[in-house]
């Protein structure tokens, strides 16, 4: 299953990360995960949250810049090699990867790998070929 991440343009201003999360904490929104990647003069924030539709509104009502991207959410073994076998499986398929990031649940003894992909559905193909359990929306917003 692919799950919807939201990238989000960024002004490298002061109090600019701050304005983001104040929208979606007062929408109600939880952010499952994070990443920002900044230059001198902007950044983009990635976020995985409770209810992508909701926040995609709420952030465009303030006149963010906002994108969807289906990415893939796995879960691995959080302990060494965890993370190794994932990417094992994709290389073995010859896919390529265009970023990743990753976080550790509270539910259970693994971790989860937010990995961006050129063939989404190929890569969820791979991945439950070799047992990877591939999390949906559904399961991102109970975690």
């Amino acid at each position: 299953m692919k799950i919807i991440q939201l990238s989000i343009f960024l002004e490298n201003t002061a109090g600019r990360l701050r304005e983001v999360t104040g929208i979606l904490s007062r929408a109600g929104i939880n952010i499952r995960a994070l990443s920002l990647a900044e230059t001198a003069d902007f950044g983009i924030l990635r976020v995985i949250v409770s209810d992508a539709k909701q926040a995609l509104e709420a952030l465009r009502a303030a006149h963010f810049t906002v994108r969807e991207t289906p990415i893939l959410a796995v879960e691995v073994p959080d302990q060494p090699g965890g993370l190794h076998g994932l990417l094992e499986a994709l290389a073995e398929a010859g896919m390529n990867i265009e970023y990743v990031y990753g976080f550790v649940e509270k539910r259970s003894d693994n971790a989860i790998i937010v990995i961006r992909v050129e063939e989404p559905d190929r890569a969820i193909a791979v991945l439950q070929a070799k047992g990877f359990i591939i999390l949906g929306n559904r399961e991102i917003g109970t975690l």
